[in-house]
């Protein structure tokens, strides 16, 4: 045997070793998807407004303080939205501060003044980068919760570039009902000054709020209730608060957050901070002792205890918790507390038995399309036909160890790429064919036809499948959930094809003409 043929026919050995010990056993190591194992498929959004309004009112207090800093007194924040403020009452001659603390500390800002009042308006590059950083975080918080709960191979994708959609994937669930619970406990946690009642406790209804600020709540104030509860942790009543708009901290200013034991034995919450949250905590603690910090959690007051001095970098989560909430919620914001609400857009529920079928089905087309395109070959080229079949045989192999090899998931779509592949991978021995008959029939020999046939067949078979390859490419990257799963098998189908229908079929080729010194007549 020829050296070159030693080492290609090594080469192939080789592949297909790594290829058979990536997907064997191959119910074990291909994971199969939601449509064939059944599960449940949720699509989230996430309300990044909610992450802009917390941004707005850190930027704001931050504004203020580093005014207060260069003896600026007297500024005022009102009209705080999700991307503008106002600061009232500018002295004259604290022009030239506001523009160097802007500058400094604000460089997402644009602001114009009008008379005594400067309005602050985020820049579009900022308000993309926070609604970008809120969706990934939101994605990277249901994923470690998801982990953390033992959920097998989930699925969690943003919903093409710039959405602030999540597709949430469970193929093999359970438990589905456990799962929802875990991922729409949102724990939007907030930190918000109490601003009425001021002396501790809370008001009994909001008619008793309105009447304290003469019927309209101020633009800086919003109305909370908070759950009252009996011992056996059945919801009785409910109480009011009026708690300042801006937020001290949220979510995103959490480290650590722990199951503990309360002073009076009860269930509690310890949490650490960020450097960051610690200095902006500490800071709203020490210049509010003797109020109210209430603590909001997915829009409810949880507590709000009397602030007894400056607080820097831990605190206490307080509230009607049971012992099992105390440590679901430590892992939720253990794992992550999301930085904005979500809203769920759909739910759709596949039962196993349905993805059962869908195996079925899928499995019955596959065979009989492979089996089709096997007589089809047989019948057109004859024994040369055989070529082909074992080279198809082969890639259907190296897909199945590709897809193994790389943890890509198994769709119903994706069985489709698969039957494409074949498709595509006979397509492929059929130009090589073509040509090595056209070849025969201007009178070379067969040797010099198969040689020639593959040189001039490259150039079409690189361009079909290099050039399917980039649309496959582009459904990967813009395309979410099955789309991706079938964008994800025809990629590694292509790769296989252009592997065996060259490589390994030409190898094949020359082995047979190695083993005769002359050779007559080619049954094609």
């Amino acid at each position: 045997m020829k050296r070159s043929l030693l080492w290609r026919g090594l080469l192939i050995l080789a592949v297909v070793g790594i290829a058979a010990f990536s997907a064997y056993p191959l119910d074990e190591k291909v994971r199969l998807g939601l449509d064939l194992r059944g599960g449940i498929h949720l699509v989230l959004a996430v309300e990044t407004a909610d992450a802009l309004r917390a941004e707005t009112d850190k930027d704001s207090e931050l504004l203020l303080q580093q005014l207060r800093a260069v003896n600026v007194d007297g500024p005022t924040v009102a009209g705080a939205d999700a991307t503008s403020f106002v600061l009232r009452a500018l002295p004259a001659d604290g022009e030239a501060a506001l523009r160097r603390v802007v500058r400094d500390f604000l460089p997402g800002w644009r602001y114009e003044r009008a008379g005594n009042e400067v309005r602050f308006e985020r820049t579009a590059d900022s308000v993309q980068q926070i609604e970008d950083q809120t969706v990934r975080q939101a994605q990277q918080t249901i994923d470690n919760r998801i982990n953390a709960y033992g959920v097998a191979e989930p699925v969690i994708t943003r919903q093409g570039m710039g959405s602030n959609r999540i597709v949430v994937q469970l193929p093999g669930v359970d438990d589905p009902e456990r799962v929802k619970e875990l991922i729409q406990d949102t724990a939007f946690l907030e930190f918000r000054l109490v601003a009425y009642p001021q002396n501790g406790g809370a008001a009994l209804d909001q008619t008793e709020i309105l009447q304290n600020y003469g019927g309209s709540l101020p633009e800086n104030v919003e109305l909370f209730a908070q759950d009252l509860r009996d011992d056996l942790d059945n919801v009785t009543g409910q109480v009011w608060y009026a708690l300042e708009k801006r937020r001290v901290i949220t979510g995103r200013d959490l480290k650590d957050a722990r199951p503990g034991m309360g002073e009076f034995n009860d269930p509690v919450v310890n949490f650490s901070l960020t450097p960051e949250g610690g200095r902006l905590f500490a800071d709203a603690t020490g210049a509010n002792v003797g109020r109210s910090l209430a603590i909001v959690l997915d829009g409810r007051v949880q507590s709000a205890p009397r602030i007894n001095s400056r607080i820097s970098d831990s605190g206490v989560i307080q509230g009607s918790f049971t012992l099992e909430e105390v440590e679901d919620l430590s892992m939720v914001l253990r794992s992550g507390a999301l930085p904005a609400s979500i809203v769920y857009l759909e739910e759709r529920t596949v039962g196993p038995s349905l993805g059962a079928d869908s195996i079925r089905q899928g499995l019955r087309a596959g065979w009989i399309g492979s089996v089709a395109v096997v007589l089809f070959i047989l019948l057109v080229y004859k024994l040369t036909g055989f070529n082909a079949v074992a080279v198809l045989a082969l890639n259907v192999a190296l897909l199945f160890g590709g897809l193994a090899y790389f943890g890509a998931t198994l769709t119903l779509p994706g069985i489709a790429g698969i039957v494409l592949t074949v498709g595509m991978a006979v397509d492929a021995n059929v130009l090589v064919f073509e040509r090595i008959r056209e070849e025969l029939r201007l009178g070379r020999t067969v040797k010099s036809a198969i040689s020639s046939g593959f040189e001039k067949a490259m150039s079409s078979i690189l361009d079909s499948n290099i050039t399917t390859l980039i649309a496959a490419l582009f459904l990967f990257n813009f395309g979410t959930g099955p789309i991706r799963g079938f964008a994800v098998t025809l990629s590694i189908g292509i790769l296989s094809t252009l592997f065996t229908a060259v490589f390994v079929s030409r190898f094949l080729f020359d082995l047979q003409l190695s083993r005769r010194e002359r050779v007559e007549t080619m049954s094609i």
